[in-house]
Parts: C-alpha cells; structure tokens; sequence
C-alpha cells in the first residue's frame, strides 16, 4: 500500500512538475504573440482606414509591390516561404526561425494593405507568434525537442490572438501541420498559449469583429443532406483557392526572373482591376463584406471577385495572410448558396465562413469550434458537417504545402501518407 501511495505522488509530483513548466513558457508565448497581435491589429486598422480615405494610393499598388519585393529580397529570402518555413521546422528541426521574420511580415503586410492588395492577417499573427516562440528555445537553452512544441504554441498564439478564438487557435496550431493527425503531446501548450495570448491582446485593449449569432433549424436528415450538399460546394472552392494562388505564384516564377519585379506586375494587374470595377469591396480584409453576407444577400458573384484578386495579390508576392479573404469568399458563396438551398441564409453564409477555410487549409475541427466561437453553439452540428466533408472534398490540396499527409482522406491514396502537399 506504501509503494502504491509512494508511485502516485511520484506519478503527481512529475505532472505538476509539467503543468507548472509549461504555464510559465506559455505565459512567455502568449505575451510576446498577444503583444504582436495587438500592435499590428491596430496599425492594420490604421492603414486600412488611411487607404479607404485616400482611394488614390491604390494606383500606387505597384510601388508598394516593388517595396515588399525588395525588402524580402535583400533581407529576406531566408524567412520568404513564411508559414511554410514554420511547419519545416515543426517536420525537421533544423536552424532557429530568424526573428527577422517578425519585422518582415509585419512591414510588408501593412504595405500590402495600405497600397490596396487584397490579403488578410493570420498569415502575419501566426508567422510572428511562432518566429517569437521559437527564440524562448535558444534563449531559455531548452531541450530540442521542446522546439517544435513551442513552435505550435506559438502558431496556436498568434491565430488564436488575431481572431479572439482561443479554442480554434489552440486546435489549429494542432491541426495545421498534419493533415488527418493531431499532435496530443503538445496539446496543454497549445491551449495556454492560446488563450493567454487572447487575454493579453485583449487587455492592451484591442478588440475583434462582432458576428450575429446564427439560429440553427431542428436537426433533420433532409437539413443534413443539405449542408452535405453546400459542404461539397465549399471543400471544392476552398481547393480551387488553394490551385489558383499556388498557380499564379508558378506564374510569375517562371515569367519574371528577378523576384522584385513579380509584386510590382501583380500590382499592376489588380490595380487595374480595383479601378475597373469601381469599388473597394474586394480589397484588403472584406470584413464590412462578411458582416453584411451574414445578414442579407450579396452579390451573386462577390466570392470569385474575392477569390481572384486574393490569388493575384499573394501568388504575386504580396504579404499577408490567406484566412481572412478565404472568410470572404466562403460566406458571401454560402450567402449565394442561400438562393437555391433551403437553409436560413445567415446560417449558410456562415457555414461557408469556417468550411470553405477548413477545405483549403485542411482543418476542419479547428474550423468548426471557430464557428461556435463566432456564432454560437447551435450552429456547431451544421458547421460541423460542412467543415469536414469540405475537408474530404477539397482532396489532398492546400494553401500550405509544407503540410504533410499524416493520415490520407482515402485508403486508395495510402501511397501519399508522409509526402508534402507540394510534392503531390
């Protein structure tokens, strides 16, 4: 009975030990990514607001390429694949994140923005939180294989602080860099990170976009044979986001030798495009965009003008983040979806909020708990749904091509388990 009592304060004394090891690198975590996040949501919102009463800086969009071309080109090539480089180092750690990327990023995403590109912002929360995270390994003189647990702390950190969803961050951070596979011996990390850095970027005062919560009808098989229906719709967008940017990307490798010149085209081309359709609706987040697609109808067509300027802007070099445009495109499609499914239209556009985003990055549980994050928890069952078999069918493609095939979405592609999406 003394040996048994013994073993199990032994077993508690070494979880304690873990626990309370973990809460002060996660609080380290959550400070540095919450304090990012805060600093840049707030100039984020600065340049927005200066554009939309400047309109005519948009004619400068080429320059503003040229800037961020040339600045990742002399001081940036090492860090230039952004969260890619992250889930490398997760897969095979290797040399630090240099922290240079955290400057970067920031600089040449508000360039982005300000100039009027069209992008978003987790791609600069998340490469921020996880370049800050991983300097606590060399500094702190931990372990190596604390690394690649830090790391996800801090991917988990930034998502979680730049769209005040803690649950989604902490799951994502999990999710992101396996595709079918979670990563449960960094899940308590994950998770104080995530929601320490919610709090931080919250108490600098800093708050995030207020989203109606969305009624849900009774649960039926007719209801969930629907939202299969739209499901395959989104999972199939969410893949043709991923092919077209990834395409446009190839493009221009293979048309402009001298990496400068490429944002500086792509500036170009949608400058011309903004000045031909008259409008900035498409540009920059699209925020005021989703709170109205979740509340009315939009244009029929709103989601494909999204989609293109997106892919045009990043897969010219441009800066920014894929998540917040891919928002966009999912529920305004959703809100058009409303025209022909018969679900609550709210509930549609929001559906397609969180699955077009679950296809393309292929994670489809963090998705789904952003959706009751945002919207409530009646909608989770039909967001649920929609974001997983989003996920099936947007089929082993994504915006991140460092992710690597932990479990196929088939047995008939057993053969692809372990190989990088960009290798498929």
């Amino acid at each position: 009975m003394k040996n048994r009592l013994n073993a199990l304060l032994a077993e508690y004394r070494l979880l304690l030990g873990y626990l309370g090891r973990w809460l002060l690198l996660g609080a380290a975590v959550a400070v540095l990514a919450g304090t990012a996040s805060a600093g840049f949501l707030v100039a984020l919102d600065w340049v927005t607001s200066w554009r939309e009463a400047h309109q005519w800086v948009i004619a400068l969009l080429p320059v503003g390429g040229l800037l961020v071309g040339l600045l990742y080109y002399y001081l940036g090539q090492s860090v230039e694949a952004g969260n890619n480089l992250l889930l490398e180092a997760i897969h095979r750690p290797q040399a630090p994140v240099p922290l240079r990327m955290v400057p970067l990023v920031l600089l040449g995403t508000l360039l982005t923005h300000l100039f009027g590109g069209s992008a978003g912002r987790e791609g600069t929360a998340v490469q921020m939180g996880g370049a800050l995270a991983d300097q606590l390994t060399h500094r702190l003189r931990l372990r190596p294989r604390d690394r690649p647990v830090l790391l996800i702390a801090g991917i988990s950190a930034g998502f979680a602080s730049v769209f005040g969803t803690p649950l989604a961050g902490a799951v994502f951070g999990l999710e992101v860099f396996f595709l079918g596979r979670l990563r449960y011996d960094t899940i308590l990390p994950a998770f104080l990170a995530a929601a320490g850095a919610d709090l931080v970027t919250r108490a600098w005062g800093v708050g995030h976009t207020h989203y109606p919560l969305l009624a849900a009808p009774a649960l039926s098989i007719s209801n969930l044979l629907l939202v299969a229906a739209a499901g395959i719709a989104f999972g199939l967008t969410g893949r043709l986001f991923a092919a077209t940017t990834h395409a446009v990307g190839a493009f221009y490798k293979n048309r402009i030798a001298w990496p400068p010149l490429r944002p500086v085209v792509g500036g170009v081309v949608v400058a011309l495009l903004v000045w031909a359709l008259g409008t900035t609706d498409y540009i920059g987040l699209g925020v005021p965009t989703i709170v109205a697609a979740l509340q009315g109808p939009v244009l029929p067509y709103a989601f494909a003008l999204k989609l293109t300027l997106t892919a045009l802007t990043l897969g010219a070099g441009f800066k920014g983040g894929e998540v917040t445009p891919l928002f966009f495109v999912g529920a305004t499609l959703g809100n058009v979806l409303g025209l022909v499914v018969p679900l609550p239209l709210p509930l549609l556009a929001g559906m397609g909020f969180v699955a077009v985003f679950a296809g393309a990055a292929n994670t489809p549980l963090a998705c789904t708990l952003m959706a009751m994050e945002l919207f409530g928890h009646e909608c989770g069952v039909y967001a649920g749904l929609a974001c997983v078999v989003s996920y099936l069918f947007s089929g082993h493609q994504g915006i991140y091509g460092a992710q690597v095939v932990g479990e196929p979405k088939h047995r008939r592609w057993l053969r692809q388990q372990g190989k990088r999406l960009r290798e498929l």
